[in-house]
């Protein structure tokens, strides 16, 4: 299989079709706009003849099998899509998807489209079968780094030049949220048309459409950016998240630090601390900073810390929750005692 990345796949297409296309990943946006090009290209070519299936809960793979071995009785040239998405198509499935990855048929275009997958299923019989067959897709979550080049190649697409801090603006108000950015795009190109888009025209026309979590709201904090975790903090209240979930992020996290920090103390290397913890391989990096600047007793502190929000939010202390879920964010991102109201 041909790997391309998302914004490589219309190239691909236009030079020729490939009898396998297999689109999977967890950012839906960009995961239906390459299925739509896979499409569009096709009806472009002939393939008139379309037919869908969807895996569910007693999906019949003899269904799908049935169509790849019969012919269209209106056209030669079709299109089958099979949509996978929970990207695990089980035995009898997987069986199904290695069997025609060695025989596709003729004059038909496959198309599977599924949701993320899981490193086993990247590794599987079935996946590496249609590695041999055609063209791979696969769409990775726009990290917030990525996120301004990302709407500077859209806005571009479509005849605008976004000046750099407009960029900026844009990138903060849609943070995490892929759809809300095609959106307010296509806004500022029906009210601003093609052209330059200056910082005062995207504060003008764009919604802060952010998508806080509690998560990110975590990994803000222990990466020592205040400012970004008292805005999504702020996000967090005016959705209205209830106070309980937040502190349950933050006090689960400092739990699981408060013991890593414990086994460092001990004399245990960082490699084998955060290995048996099963700290993910891509948060490594900021949980061990944030290891070999706070010690073990101040992670302890901030479970004691915890331990008083609760009562705050059970209205069995004084105070606002959201204050000290403020004054505990920022303490974890290195600000300690700074009073700032959400």
């Amino acid at each position: 299989m041909t790997q391309v990345r998302p914004e490589q796949l219309a190239g691909q297409l236009r030079r020729a079709l490939a009898p396998v296309y297999f689109i999977h990943g967890d950012e839906t946006l960009v995961v239906n706009e390459c299925a739509d090009a896979v499409r569009a290209a096709a009806r472009a070519q002939g393939y008139a003849d379309r037919q869908v299936f969807s895996v569910e809960a007693g999906f019949d793979w003899n269904a799908l099998r049935a169509a790849c071995d019969s012919l269209s009785l209106f056209c030669q040239r079709r299109l089958l899509e099979l949509r996978l998405p929970g990207g695990k198509p089980g035995k009898e499935g997987s069986a199904a998807l290695r069997a025609y990855a060695e025989r596709p048929a003729e004059d038909t275009v496959m198309l599977i489209v599924s949701g993320k997958l899981e490193p086993a299923a990247r590794n599987s019989k079935w996946v590496q079968g249609l590695d041999r067959a055609g063209v791979g897709v696969t769409v990775w979550p726009v990290e917030a780094a990525q996120l301004p080049a990302w709407i500077e190649r859209r806005m571009r697409a479509r005849g605008m030049q976004a000046q750099a801090d407009a960029l900026t603006l844009l990138a903060e108000r849609v943070e995490g949220n892929l759809l809300a950015a095609a959106q307010e795009i296509e806004k500022l190109y029906l009210l601003n048309g093609p052209g330059v888009v200056d910082l005062d025209t995207v504060a003008e026309l764009v919604v802060d459409s952010a998508r806080y979590d509690v998560f990110g709201l975590v990994d803000s904090a222990l990466a020592g950016d205040a400012v970004h975790a008292q805005r999504v903090l702020a996000g967090l209240r005016a959705e209205g998240i209830d106070p309980v979930l937040v502190l349950w992020a933050l006090a689960r996290e400092i739990r699981a630090l408060a013991a890593m920090a414990t086994d460092l103390e001990s004399g245990l290397p960082a490699a084998r601390v955060l290995a048996s913890h099963r700290v993910w391989e891509k948060r490594k990096p900021v949980i061990g900073r944030a290891l070999q600047r706070v010690p073990a007793c101040r992670w302890r502190d901030w479970l004691r810390c915890c331990a008083r929000i609760d009562r705050v939010i059970k209205g069995r202390a004084m105070g606002s929750c959201w204050d000290e879920l403020l004054q505990l964010s920022l303490d974890l991102a290195g600000l300690d005692r700074v009073r700032v109201s959400v």
